[in-house]
């Protein structure tokens, strides 16, 4: 029986990349920070074949010490500060974790494995890596030119990756996920506060939402495949990077609308208020990649589709605000 070792368990990748593991056979391990951390309960009652050791991408020793207890053969680097609004608040907290993170879960594995005990190493980029882009569609030889120190870090920590792979020999790969979204999706992000506001409205519990820039637009597609892309990288006989996206990109007008259509509810625009304080200082307008690699050497495509990915997550929430009022 494979072990795989997950940072950011208690995540939306997570979960879903613990299910998948745990399908095919593996003996999944979350890392979990903190003593006590409440989040633990959920992880336990929602994925309780999933094994909790102690960890924190800020300790290398604490690394160190979850990797030599573990001994996995694959590890999944998901954790990070990933919400881009809080990266530009705490933007040294950013740093700290989601590039920093990397280098320190890297050095572990060159520590602990080598050639003895080989382990294998998904980072997971991102989209928001490019930026201000220099191309459209963007692909793995796109320039990056990252717009938030959440971007900044997700360089830092790509970049790493590819060092300890060519610098180590190890098998390090990136996955440049574009965005992914599910029912299981923080309430923080746009997508899912916009399916819970939405829910909300239904139901007769809220009376609006507010939301910044409408005219963003991004390439989304469902989180429960793009884990698929991510073990599928760790499969492959050689390690390398792999931009993970839909190739069709959206406004987050069109996410708005669609959601509102999903609940029954057509004048959507009655019920947004356009809030300065959601504008980013420094916005990227247009993400939308090409998964072109992806699909020819892992054979990964996307299943559902960007309505049904809405449809989902406004049906979802509704049902958790209906749960809520019983």
């Amino acid at each position: 029986m494979p072990t795989a070792l997950i940072t950011g368990i208690t995540g939306q990748d997570g979960q879903y990349l613990a299910e998948h593991l745990h399908g095919e056979g593996y003996r999944v391990v979350g890392l979990m920070t903190g003593q006590h951390n409440p989040r633990s309960e959920t992880v336990a009652a929602d994925l309780p074949y999933v094994e909790l050791v102690p960890g924190d991408l800020a300790d290398l020793a604490s690394l160190i010490a979850a990797l030599e207890y573990t001994q996995p053969d694959e590890v999944y680097n998901l954790g990070a500060i990933s919400f881009v609004a809080l990266s530009f608040k705490q933007p040294e907290l950013t740093a700290n974790i989601t590039g920093l993170g990397v280098l320190r879960l890297l050095e572990a594995i060159r520590l602990v494995g080598g050639v003895d005990n080989p382990i294998r190493f998904y980072q997971a980029s991102s989209s928001e890596m490019f930026g201000k882009v220099r191309e459209t569609p963007q692909n793995e030889l796109t320039p990056l030119h990252p717009r938030s120190p959440y971007g900044s870090a997700k360089v830092f920590g790509h970049h790493t990756t590819v060092n300890y792979r060519e610098s180590y020999g190890l098998f390090a790969c990136s996955g440049i996920l574009f965005n992914h979204e599910s029912p299981r999706r923080g309430l923080e992000f746009v997508t899912r506060k916009v399916t819970n506001a939405v829910a909300r409205i239904k139901l007769g519990l809220q009376d609006e939402v507010a939301l910044g820039n409408l005219d963003a637009k991004r390439d989304w597609g469902f989180a429960g495949d793009y884990v698929r892309a991510m073990h599928l990288m760790l499969r492959q006989p050689e390690p390398d990077d792999y931009v993970i996206a839909t190739g069709t990109t959206h406004a987050v007008r069109d996410f708005v609308q669609l959601a509102f259509a999903a609940a029954g509810i057509d004048d959507w625009e009655r019920y947004v208020r356009i809030d300065p304080r959601f504008f980013r200082p420094a916005e990227v307008d247009l993400l939308v990649g090409d998964a072109s690699k992806a699909e020819r050497v892992l054979g990964w495509t996307p299943q559902m589709s960007f309505e049904e990915l809405v449809t989902s997550m406004v049906t979802s929430d509704i049902e958790i605000e209906r749960r809520k009022l019983k």
